[in-house]
């Protein structure tokens, strides 16, 4: 793995600029406040469930209530802003099919509230947003990289890629600056995710270390390429100081290397085990008729374009990102 990009060659393009971080308070959005509270930047975190609209001054962030699907929020948090980084979303798969109505509110339509409010305020921040690698549907090759076709199964998927082309669309009009990165299977130390299934090596480690047994579906032999969450902020930082080269793309992110479930799984047990004492099973079960085929996938980034672009690198293997998400579980149990 690479050396990560130093705070100081990241921190140099945001000193004195103000930086919206939509889903600010979820997962990915507070492991990104935190990177960017090492910046001399203003941070403006926009959260549907918390936020005081007060000023906090020790760092630097004025939390902002809002839902990101009324088209009021953005009127009310894009003034001033140079950075807007695009995470908050639905995140299931599944509650996405079962109400693509519901779903597009959340996941489509704000893009769109965003850059038309861009527009009517005649502002031009850099806008960074948060895909999924999923898009690209059942890889044809892998690795997975920016020049594999698109084929969305599923209407999560569409969605995403939906708002990836109105950032796209208003990036070509020179409205903003627009980055998409795609993201692969995110891990690491922060709060749980809103979604049962998202977040799956997280829960797989707390349940390990609380000495449950692990399931994996059938034999577990799907590739997945765990990104680890301190790689995947700092992505997104590179990104936005590269905006101006990298408008109307799309990237995908990715540790590059490739784990089966079942190999990941047993790295927690091992992992766990070590460090309680307590012998953590790795239960094989038969797979819900209801799985989306998605599910199926085998999948390895390859995120060469973006380094390149960026300089940036994945830093964390599995096997150290595993080990520093379950010192910081037991920091806080």
């Amino acid at each position: 793995m690479g050396q990560p990009l130093s705070d100081a060659a990241l921190a140099a393009d945001f000193a004195g600029k103000t930086v919206l971080v939509t889903g600010g308070g979820g997962y990915l959005g507070s492991a990104l406040v935190a990177l960017l509270h090492r910046f001399d930047c203003h941070i403006v975190r926009l959260s549907r469930h918390g936020g005081t609209g007060q000023e906090t001054a020790a760092w630097r962030v004025r939390e902002l209530r809002g839902d990101i699907a009324d088209p009021a929020i953005w009127e009310q948090s894009l003034g001033g802003v140079d950075f807007v980084f695009h995470l908050a979303a639905q995140t299931s798969t599944y509650i996405a099919n079962a109400d693509p109505v519901a779903d597009q509110a959340v996941n489509v339509a704000p893009m769109l509230y965003l850059l038309e409010g861009c527009r009517r305020q005649g502002v031009s921040p850099t806008v960074c947003f948060a895909s999924t690698v999923t898009v690209a549907g059942l890889p044809q090759r892998l690795p997975v990289d920016e020049t594999h076709p698109d084929h969305p199964l599923t209407i999560y998927d569409l969605h995403k890629q939906m708002a990836e082309q109105y950032l796209r669309w208003y990036a070509e009009q020179g409205l903003v600056r627009g980055v998409t990165l795609r993201l692969a299977n995110v891990y690491g130390p922060g709060p749980h995710s809103g979604s049962a299934d998202r977040g799956i090596l997280n829960q797989m480690i707390r349940r390990a270390l609380a000495g449950e047994p692990l399931t994996v579906y059938g034999g577990g032999e799907q590739l997945r390429d765990y990104v680890y969450v301190d790689d995947v902020t700092r992505a997104f930082v590179a990104a936005a100081g590269e905006a101006e080269r990298l408008n109307g793309q799309h990237f995908v992110i990715g540790s590059g290397e490739g784990h089966s479930i079942a190999q990941a799984m047993e790295m927690i047990a091992e992992g766990a085990a070590a460090r309680t004492g307590q012998a953590v099973p790795v239960l094989h079960v038969e797979p819900p008729a209801a799985l989306s085929p998605i599910e199926g996938r085998n999948f390895i980034a390859d995120p060469r374009r973006f380094g390149q672009a960026t300089g940036w690198r994945p830093h964390y293997s599995l096997a150290q990102g595993i080990e520093r998400t379950m010192e910081a579980f037991l920091c806080k149990s």
